[in-house]
């Protein structure tokens, strides 16, 4: 079954110029794990190709494609390059957030030069959705000032904030009310902390924004104050198929590794052919969630169920790889090693306790 062939239609980017992007992003997908530089080069390249417009409506510049297309474009940009498709989710996550809100002015002012990369925004949020969720206080507090917020606290985990010229973030009214905005990044009292070092993904640039007494305009508010303001408007929100997709590519490599594998060891054939099945019937599932089919009777397409099987089908599928390349797999650098790195990142990014809970319970054999 062809790449495409799981999709209601062909995606709109799909081509021979989409796949010289891919081939282009492979290429460069092991200096980038290696050196740990902002991906700069690929995001031109997704410029170039108009990636950068998927989540941007038509009339502010974009394609605006739809959550079929979307994921089927994360699946495959994962497979050449996830650090790249894993920064470009946390741009467009952003850019959502601005297209979904009812601040016109601030979308007609953003969205077109972040649809041609003229701009470059992520989003800072896990502290309103997944992380910090035992603090006493909120990690980010807000004052409502006359015509102005001002904030204060530490932003956890943003990615490419550094680069970034604005953030979408949040923060926790005195009444328990939330607030969404995109902060400018140049703002006075914003701090960038050093990214942190990680297992994987480096090149990410993913680390804590320290906010100290940041006034920022109400010109720049894109919901709120309401209560569980990431529960209003667009995003892909926690476990969703969108983070899923990213899983499924990164299996989808290991794969075609083992694969190419199987061509020179006939031996590895009843390890490959399950692990294609399992592949195979996930993605399946994920397309079919993204258009919209699932409910009370799919529980197999709900979000949780995908995220869980997509990742531990990561952490499986990349793990195989390693066995099976034996000691040149284990060679910092080689395709197996990266890859059961990257899978790491599916046990901590955006995954609420349910997701959390299931990878448990398999680590401990505990299958239901």
């Amino acid at each position: 079954m062809t790449n495409a062939a799981l999709l209601s239609q062909s995606p709109p980017f799909d081509g021979d110029s989409f796949s010289r992007l891919l081939e282009d992003l492979a290429g460069r997908a092991e200096e980038v794990d290696r050196t740990g530089e902002w991906p700069r080069w690929q995001f031109e390249r997704l410029a170039d190709e108009d990636v950068l417009g998927w989540v941007v409506p038509p009339e502010y510049g974009g394609s605006g494609v739809d959550a079929e297309a979307l994921i089927y474009g994360y699946e495959r940009l994962t497979t050449a390059c996830l650090t790249t498709a894993f920064v470009l989710t946390q741009r467009n996550g952003a850019c959502q957030r601005i297209a979904g809100c009812d601040n016109d002015d601030l979308k007609a002012e953003l969205l077109p030069d972040l649809s041609e990369g003229r701009l470059f925004a992520t989003v800072g949020v896990s502290h309103l959705t997944t992380s910090r969720q035992y603090l006493a206080q909120p990690a980010v507090r807000v004052a409502e000032e006359s015509g102005s917020l001002v904030l204060n606290g530490l932003i956890p985990w943003v990615t490419g904030g550094i680069p970034a010229d604005y953030v979408v973030t949040g923060g926790t009214c005195d009444d328990g009310r939330q607030v969404l905005i995109a902060l400018p990044t140049k703002s006075e009292g914003v701090t960038m902390q050093k990214p942190a070092p990680l297992l994987a993904l480096d090149a990410s640039l993913t680390g804590s924004i320290e906010l100290e007494d940041v006034r920022v305009d109400r010109r720049f508010l894109l919901a709120g104050p309401v209560a569980g303001v990431m529960q209003q408007g667009q995003g892909g929100g926690t476990g969703s198929v969108a983070t899923s997709s990213l899983a499924v590519g990164l299996a989808g490599r290991s794969l075609a590794h083992l694969m190419r594998e199987c061509e020179r060891r006939p031996d590895l054939e009843p390890v490959v052919e399950p692990f294609a099945a399992e592949w195979s019937a996930l993605r399946t599932d994920l397309y079919a969630a993204a258009r919209g089919e699932a409910t009370p009777e799919t529980p197999h397409l709900a979000s949780e169920s995908l995220r869980g099987r997509a990742n531990s089908l990561a952490l499986r599928s990349t793990q195989a790889l390693l066995a099976a390349s034996k000691g040149a797999g284990f060679v910092k650098g080689h395709p197996a090693e990266r890859g059961v790195r990257e899978a790491m990142f599916f046990l901590v990014w955006s995954c609420p306790q349910p997701i959390v809970t299931a990878a448990l319970r398999q680590f401990a054999c505990l299958v239901d």
